[in-house]
């Protein structure tokens, strides 16, 4: 079944014939065959004078013409500094506009961008930065309870005696260059401003020809995914990747140069830098970041103020805005579509975003990292029912099938199995990590997500659990063997067992169950703050429950589904469960 361009909507449907849970989208609408940077410069050119970026919390707003010009900056002030394509700088803040630059200018002159997650503690900051060789590190002064500067002074003490770009650091042997965009000097960094100026040293006409040297199949970027063996990994992704997920998301939301899309999902991640910014990028949309969190307030009064049309962000981000006490004063009539994704999408709540935001023509977009991310997305002109039950159908160019995890066979319609998907979406690889990477994607190309899902006769995808025990929470992807790994190093913990319980605000909420040595004490309290400055805060368990066994089968595996279901209980967490989602 082909789709057109006028039907880009409609999505094909699994075989008549098998009966089997395989579906694959040809459309007539080609994958970009192009870099990020050339399709800046392809957009730039046929709307100069659009907004392409409104900061509001900056005051910031740039025309499509003006930020391509800081880009350009940008890119050769880094070609000064002496990085080259394939090395890697991380980027640490929330969402401001230098973000949004370095994002564009690396993948000019093909240096991986690392995506450094804002709530990340020194453990974490300092893993990220080793595992993916980092020559260079931007970073906002601070971000809510976060000193960046402050952190990394203490990863780096010989920044206070080194030249700016001349650091060599003990603990983190390849980062040479940091660049905080604050105002004040500090010593050993540069500053944003400073490292802008460099740029007019660098002729233009250089950075056209280390642009002309870049490959759409390049890798350009690195997200760190929580790991289940105690570390995140790297998914590396590439131009190819990342700049066709964006533009396809924004196109089944008929996204064009007259859209504003409001982006309270952080950048870091790919709700942000994917689906907003590549999205908007492609289309000539204008990217507005109403905070450098998410702040419900910020986020209606942006959507009113600037008359935006399309609205992002997880469900707990739409329940934080319908539930704000000052909701009804504001004029939403503007919006007409958005993305609800990134953790399950309570029904109820699907129901009042269409409703009372006016935003007829959501849509729930379903993936993961590894995958760009989307691979499944729902359609304006789907039924009601399947746009609020399911997470919708097959994006174009990509193959889904769902399969027995046992023998890898594909199951039938409507059988729940293991959802896998195939194309240009599926990342390159773990960064460094082969061994990560070939337990992931099989020798077919295939993606194995590791979430249990359904497929019916339309297509449609229904996500019913997951294989790995990962916890979702408010968007954020949470592995229990890594906190796990983490509460093992403290002195009086013997053992720990780490699951996620529904939670009505963030979907699920992290329980650790904790069996303490013998002769010793330990307080919920104690615990908490042993994770408070080593671990991001998302990550930090909610409940905590001392225990002297784990339920456990008679061959010694940890029956975790039991854990849950005792912890439902003795919290009275029935009604959360009950909650129904996509």
């Amino acid at each position: 079944m082909t789709m057109s361009h006028e039907n880009a909507n409609a999505a094909p449907t699994p075989s008549s014939i098998s009966r089997m849970s395989y579906t694959s989208a040809t459309t007539d609408t080609p994958l970009l065959g192009l870099t990020i940077g050339d399709m800046l410069d392809q957009t730039a050119a046929r709307y100069p004078d659009n907004l392409a970026l409104i900061s509001r919390q900056q005051r910031i707003r740039l025309t499509y013409r003006e930020f391509q010009e800081q880009v350009d900056l940008c890119a050769r002030a880094l070609l000064k500094l002496g990085l080259e394509k394939g090395q890697r700088l991380g980027i640490w803040s929330p969402n401001r506009a230098e973000w949004c630059i370095a994002q564009f200018a690396t993948s000019k002159i093909g240096v991986i961008l690392v995506n450094i997650n804002p709530s990340y503690r020194l453990n974490e900051l300092e893993y990220v930065l080793k595992q993916s060789g980092c020559r260079a590190l931007i970073l906002a002064p601070e971000f809510k309870s976060s000193h960046y500067i402050q952190m990394v002074q203490a990863l780096a003490p010989e920044l206070g005696t080194c030249a700016p770009g001349q650091l060599q650091a003990a603990k983190l042997p390849e980062l040479t260059t940091v660049i905080h965009m604050g105002t004040h000097d500090v010593a050993g960094m540069y500053r944003w401003s400073d490292v802008m100026a460099l740029g007019h040293e660098v002729d233009a006409a250089r950075l056209a020809e280390v642009q002309r040297q870049q490959q759409f199949d390049d890798a350009i970027n690195i997200q760190y995914t929580s790991g289940t063996t105690g570390f995140p990994k790297g998914a590396t992704l590439s131009h190819h990747n990342i700049l066709n997920n964006g533009y396809f998301v924004a196109h089944l939301q008929n996204i064009t140069h007259e859209d504003r899309m409001c982006i309270p999902v952080p950048l870091y991640h790919c709700f942000g830098m994917v689906m907003g910014n590549l999205g908007c990028v492609t289309h000539g949309a204008t990217m507005v970041y109403p905070s450098e969190g998410f702040e419900p307030l910020a986020v209606l009064e942006t959507v009113q103020e600037e008359r935006c049309t399309s609205l992002y962000g997880v469900p707990t981000m739409f329940i934080a805005e319908l539930n704000h006490p000052d909701f009804a004063k504001f004029d939403l009539t503007s919006l007409r579509t958005g993305v609800m994704a990134g953790s399950p999408c309570p029904i109820e709540v699907m129901r009042r975003v269409i409703a009372q935001m006016h935003m007829d023509d959501v849509e729930i977009c379903y993936g993961m990292t590894e995958t760009s991310p989307v691979s499944a997305q729902s359609r304006i002109d789907s039924p009601l029912e399947k746009r609020v039950s399911t997470v919708g159908q097959i994006h174009p160019h990509l193959e889904i099938k769902i399969v027995d995890p046992a023998s890898g066979a594909i199951v039938p319609l409507g059988t729940p199995g293991e959802l896998c998907t195939r194309g240009y979406s599926v990342m390159l690889g773990y960064w460094d990590n082969p061994e990560a990477t070939s337990t992931a994607i099989d020798l077919a190309r295939w993606m194995h997500t590791g979430d249990l899902a359904t497929m019916d006769e339309e297509g449609y995808v229904n996500i019913v659990g997951r294989i790995k025990d990962m916890i979702i929470r408010g968007g954020e992807n949470v592995y229990p063997r890594e906190i796990e790994e983490f509460l093992y190093t403290h002195p009086k913990i013997a053992d720990v067992q780490v699951i996620g319980v529904p939670d009505p605000k963030y979907g699920e909420a992290i329980v650790a169950w904790i069996k303490v040595r013998d002769d010793e004490q330990l307080s919920e309290d104690e615990v908490r703050e042993y994770c408070r400055e080593q671990i991001a805060h998302y990550k930090v368990p909610r409940y905590i429950r001392f225990t002297q066994e784990f339920p456990m089968t008679v061959t010694g595996k940890i029956q975790k589904y039991l854990m849950r279901e005792t912890s439902i209980q003795e919290l009275g967490l029935q009604d959360a469960a009950s909650i129904q989602t996509a």
